[in-house]
């Protein structure tokens, strides 16, 4: 009988806060680690390299001045598809035998290099990458930094854990985004975020259950002694303040049910065993993108999106 159970790791980890090359190595150290430890998927947080862009939050759009130097040294610490990051991670995948799911500040290297989007990095347990998504549109302040995502990045990808697919953050709360992921047929939705409440941990459970699908909700932490002393927002936080996120990183299962976590306040990996069969039993009694799909009353179309996986080189 073919195995169905498998380990997946969520990676809830601290980057080196706006140091591309040390939370590179960071990263591939935590995949290393999970592979030894047998898990065959690991999800890194939204924009793991090289960290949330907090400050978004905090500096309004007046202090121009300031917001230039934090965005000139964010763009200086994100990542091209391929470069020197992208190979060193790719190798560490290649070297543990496991799959990697990556958020990361992107430039946009097709033209001027200058503008960002966050996305994620998808890259089999041999080493290739096989693709990357866009957010199709950053929320509130975060405007102020990302790109929005065309939706040609929209895709899912056939690995050795079954077929992945990813949301970002609060795109996952995008029904017709949702949508198009469970069309995939995805079996497993990395959900990298930044959100770390009791109401996204809800939302999490219910598309579990709404796509009959295993959800990866990966949150970072960050401490404000995680903010070095030379970026001068960090004085912005009230004085006491340990933690910017707790975290609350989980797994959840078809059924809806959490599997492992919410983990908070910790910096640590989360590990949970995964039975695929699990997706099957859901789906005898709901089956969004099947019996319950009625394409007779309801028509869905994806613009722009490849629908598929296609290989790229590292």
């Amino acid at each position: 009988m073919k195995q169905t159970t498998i380990k997946v790791a969520a990676a809830q980890l601290s980057p080196i806060f706006l140091n591309k090359e040390r939370t590179v190595e960071k990263a591939c150290q935590a995949i290393m680690e999970a592979g030894q430890k047998g898990a065959k998927l690991i999800v890194f947080p939204e924009a793991f390299i090289s960290g949330y862009p907090d400050w978004v939050w905090l500096i309004p759009n007046s202090k121009g001045a300031e917001l230039n130097d934090l965005y000139v040294k964010l763009v200086q610490n994100s990542v091209s598809v391929p470069d020197d990051s992208t190979k060193k991670l790719c190798k560490a995948a290649r070297e543990a035998g496991i799959n990697v799911v990556m958020g990361f500040h992107e430039k946009n290297s097709e033209t001027s290099n200058s503008s960002l989007y966050n996305s994620l990095l998808f890259i089999d347990d041999q080493g290739t990458i096989l693709g990357k998504h866009r957010k199709l549109i950053p929320t509130g302040g975060e405007r102020l930094i990302w790109a929005r995502g065309d939706g040609s990045t929209m895709a899912s990808y056939p690995t050795s854990v079954g077929r992945i697919s990813g949301l970002i953050c609060w795109e996952n709360l995008m029904p017709l985004a949702r949508n198009a992921i469970f069309e995939f047929g995805t079996q497993i939705l990395a959900a990298p975020t930044w959100d770390k409440s009791s109401n996204w941990m809800q939302s999490m459970q219910h598309i579990a259950r709404e796509g009959g699908l295993f959800v990866i909700s990966t949150c970072m932490v960050l401490k404000v002694d995680d903010i070095p002393e030379e970026l001068g927002f960090k004085q912005l936080y009230p004085e006491g303040r340990e933690w910017i996120n707790v975290g609350n990183s989980a797994v959840i299962a078809p059924n809806g049910k959490i599997v492992a976590g919410p983990l908070e306040a910790e910096e640590s990996i989360l590990y949970a065993d995964l039975d695929l069969d699990d997706i099957t039993k859901a789906k005898r009694m709901f089956d969004v993108a099947g019996h319950y799909s009625r394409p007779d009353v309801f028509h869905f179309e994806l613009k722009n999106s490849k629908k598929s996986s296609s290989s790229a080189k590292n």
